[in-house]
């Protein structure tokens, strides 16, 4: 199984100078993931849609699924005058349920936790999968790890794979230990690498913000695609990684 995490910046290149949708939707294909996790997706933006000459006039998450991915699941989480933002999973495979769980700590980030389940041929139980986006502030982050903890718990049977994915803003690593201690997570591309990847600012990486943590799951293989034309689409870099059961 082939996951995909990606922030994708409202489909702004950095800095926001070009509208790039289209060019992350070809990439994104090229990945040939059967889950996409994605941060910072337009659901609606008027102001955009009238000016924007190539602005789709779906969601933006559905322009992104196209033919490839059937199944679809979307929390708004940022509403404003001329629209709103938030997270989306993208699936081959159809959704038993989902749920978009608000974990703002206050109303200049409101932040949301996509949980989303579905039935994986391979697996013998459903598959979990929680999508995220979390605060700047580091004391922020923590209480939305505390608040994470409690959804797996009271949410995730012990024995169901789990993939929580994101932008997880952890430049100091105080989430990820949280996590890794709290809920046995393993990262993905620590786990092949041995260390965490480097993913913000997509044009020369330096800080490691965005993960796939896995439990239940066994990463095979992870990447850091940077370069090429990745370095000139979204802010970060997305991250991909192959597990197995």
């Amino acid at each position: 199984m082939r996951l995909l995490t990606y922030n994708i910046h409202k489909g702004w290149s950095l800095l926001n100078r070009q509208f790039v949708l289209e060019r992350m939707r070809l990439l994104i294909r090229e990945a040939e993931a059967d889950v996409v996790f994605l941060q910072e997706v337009q659901g609606e933006h008027r102001e955009h849609a009238q000016r924007q000459r190539d602005w789709p006039a779906q969601p933006q998450f559905e322009f992104l699924a196209d033919t490839l991915w059937p199944h679809f699941a979307y929390g708004r989480n940022a509403l404003y005058d001329a629209g709103h933002h938030g997270n989306a999973i993208l699936s081959r495979f159809p959704f038993v349920a989902y749920e978009n769980i608000d974990v703002s700590n206050h109303r200049f980030e409101q932040r949301g936790l996509l949980h989303g389940v579905v039935e994986m041929p391979g697996l013998p139980r459903a598959l979990h999968l929680i999508c995220l986006h979390l605060d700047l502030s580091e004391r922020g982050r923590l209480r939305q790890a505390e608040r994470i903890c409690e959804r797996v718990a009271a949410h995730v049977p012990p024995e169901a794979p789990l993939v929580i994915a994101g932008d997880f803003n952890d430049w100091r690593g105080s989430v990820g230990r949280t996590l890794e201690l709290r809920l046995g997570l393993t990262d993905a591309h620590k786990a092949v690498h041995g260390q965490h990847a480097r993913t913000f600012p997509s044009a020369f990486p330096l800080l490691r913000l965005d993960r796939i943590y896995l439990r239940g799951l066994r990463p095979r293989a992870a990447a850091c695609p940077d370069g090429g034309q990745w370095r000139t689409l979204s802010d970060h870099c997305p991250l991909l990684a192959e597990v197995e059961p």
